[in-house]
Formats: structure tokens, sequence, C-alpha cells
């Protein structure tokens, strides 16, 4: 069912490099914009738990699904790219933990802060398959300064992403699908996820 995964996901090795045009673009802004400005991208003088919470928004809402989507959440992050995740984990909620006396300081420019999601189960790209399995999960996400702002460095994990919003991209490619099967195939998907009750 590899045709599911190039459907749903498209190809990000194909992307051109814009590490070096983010990092002029960046300094620009450090140099012209105000501070408030400058602190949507993550500047240290604000909260690092805001680059984590800006992130997880973004994942929430299918950012890393897609190759085009996946440029919103790269200025985030610390790497490049990521691997092709086989499964995408299905999520209501998540909550990031504000109080920094339950953090991990690592030093005065790296923490690692925790967030609890509230998984229902987990969607298999190669099956085309959901499997229900409602429980927490706690990520500790490393985030440290790099060039002025905070950044994600670690870990990378799968998509989370929120359980309607996946219903919807999932009714969106059968829409896009011309083979019967697939179709079938995509519907028992998007009928499997709506089942999953919050």
């Amino acid at each position: 069912m590899n045709w599911l995964y190039q459907i749903l996901c498209g190809r990000r090795m194909s992307l051109p490099p814009t590490v070096l045009v983010f990092g002029l673009v960046c300094t620009l802004s450090t140099i012209v914009c105000s501070s408030k400005a400058y602190g949507l991208t993550g500047d240290l003088t604000h909260d690092p738990a805001d680059i984590v919470k800006k992130y997880l928004s973004l994942d929430k809402r299918g950012a890393r699904l897609q190759a085009l989507s996946y440029e919103t959440v790269r200025p985030y992050v610390e790497w490049e790219e990521e691997p092709s995740w086989g499964q995408v984990v299905v999520i209501l909620e998540y909550t990031v933990n504000d109080d920094v006396r339950e953090w991990e300081i690592i030093s005065s420019t790296e923490a690692v802060i925790p967030v609890t999601f509230q998984v229902v189960g987990v969607m298999h790209w190669e099956a085309a398959t959901f499997l229900p399995e409602r429980r927490e999960e706690t990520v500790w996400i490393r985030v440290r300064a790099v060039l002025n702002g905070w950044r994600i460095t670690a870990p990378m994990f799968p998509p989370h992403v929120g359980r309607t919003r996946l219903i919807d991209f999932v009714r969106q490619a059968m829409f896009e699908e011309t083979n019967e099967e697939r179709k079938n195939v995509l519907q028992r998907l998007r009928t499997s996820l709506k089942d999953a009750k919050s």
C-alpha cells in the first residue's frame, strides 16, 4: 500500500533546500523587526515553550503530512528533513507543561520540556489501517538556543495529528483517487477514524 503514502504525503525529498534563504530572512528580521514581531519565530527573550506550542499546533493540523506544508514547521526545528514515517499518531489534544520547575534544565540555552498527548490510536500508511489505542503519551522535547532563537533539537517523532484533521485529509484523498479499489480502502480508513469517538 505504498501508493497510499505517496498519495497522502507526497515526496519531501524533492524539495529544494531553503535553509540559506531562511537564515538570511531571520538575520534581517533581527535587525529590522521589533522584538515582539521576531518573537513569533522563537526569539530568545520569549518563553521556549512557545516554540514547542507553535510546532505542535501546526503538527496537530497536519503540517507534517505533506511536503509543501512541511515547510511551515521548518523554522521551529534544527533538522532539515525527517524520515518517511510509516505511521501517524492520531490525537485528541496535547498539553505543553509551562511549569519551569518540571522541565529538565540543561543550561541557560537548553532545556527539555514535557508534552503530554491524548492519543486515540495509530494510523499505518502501508496497510492503510487505523488501530485504536487510547493512551496518554509523554514526549520530552529538547529546545536549544540556535542563532538567537529557540529551536527544537530532539526528538524526531512521527506526526501527531488531530483525529478530525486526519478524517478530512483522508476524505480529500478519496475525492482525488480514481481507482475504485483504492477509494474503497480510503473509505474504510475514514470510517474507522470516525468511529474512534472522542
